[in-house]
């Protein structure tokens, strides 16, 4: 009785382990699915948010937010559009961490 309930034991641990190290979702929780656009209209856009890449996700994700309620699109981060707000938005990122540390000396 004793090997039994031992071996019932091991095999739901065994089990548990095997569980817990499959990959969940093998392509990673990318937002964006496939290459994305090329451009969108300046006009339309509201805001943008660029998405690197980190253990969720293995690829740079730029996320355009459009005006007027109208969703969101993914730019393909090779396209010309992408890396111009790339550097804009990078540039932002480093001008308001200037801001910052300059009111705290």
């Amino acid at each position: 009785m004793k090997l039994k309930g031992m071996a019932i034991v091991l095999a739901v641990i065994f089990y548990a382990t095997v569980i817990q190290g499959l990959p969940m979702f093998k392509g990673g929780r990318c937002l964006c699915l496939g290459p994305g656009a090329k451009a969108v209209k300046v006009a339309h856009i509201e805001k943008a948010t660029i998405m690197y890449p980190s253990n969720s996700c293995y690829k740079m994700e730029v996320i355009i937010t459009l005006k007027a309620q109208k969703g969101q699109r993914c730019l393909d981060p090779g396209s010309k559009q992408a890396s111009f707000i790339i550097k804009q938005v990078q540039r932002k990122n480093k001008e308001e961490k200037h801001k910052v540390l300059e009111k705290r000396i």
